[in-house]
């Protein structure tokens, strides 16, 4: 392949990546998050008024994800080490039955908050279609990052800068 072919699949791959996004419906960073509701396993109750103040982590995975079981410890921690800064980690579940997943977690707890598809509009909005993704929600309501895929904990403490928490 020559030069000339190189560049221009790189820029058609720079093209569909900042496009792909809003053909799909994904917020950008710095636009408003779209309004959501999500209750946990536990019952407890989210929406965008509710944790308004507060960064929101969301961490789109699957029970049968090993990307997802890597980087749950990581998420996990997070969510522990920042509780205290306003930090909220609501771990959805895309796409299994909830006796799938209260299986997986009696083997696997989380220290984060759980969220079922059927108990959420967040994995429609945010077309979770590959695992994990990751979206950021600043404490002004805004999208302030994702991540596409496992990054570990340098690739995520990242992304929570990018809403002010180090």
């Amino acid at each position: 392949m020559g030069i000339r072919a190189r560049w221009q699949l790189a820029f058609a791959a720079l093209a569909v990546s900042a496009i792909a996004p809003l053909a799909l419906g994904i917020k950008q960073s710095g636009e408003p998050a779209p309004r959501f509701h999500a209750t946990t396993m536990d019952g407890e109750k989210f929406s965008n008024e509710s944790v308004k103040g507060k960064v929101v982590l969301l961490q789109f995975w699957a029970t049968w994800c090993k990307y997802c079981r890597g980087d749950q410890p990581v998420v996990d921690d997070l969510a522990k080490e920042f509780a205290d800064r306003g930090l909220v980690v609501l771990a959805v579940n895309v796409g299994e039955s909830k006796k799938a997943v209260k299986k997986y977690l009696a083997d696997m707890p989380r220290a984060c908050k759980v969220v079922l598809t059927e108990d959420t509009n967040l994995a429609a909005m945010y077309a979770a279609r590959s695992f994990p993704l990751y979206v950021l929600i600043d404490r002004d309501g805004n999208v302030a990052g994702k991540q596409n895929g496992a990054g570990g904990a340098v690739s995520l403490r990242h992304l929570l800068r990018k809403a002010g928490l180090e």
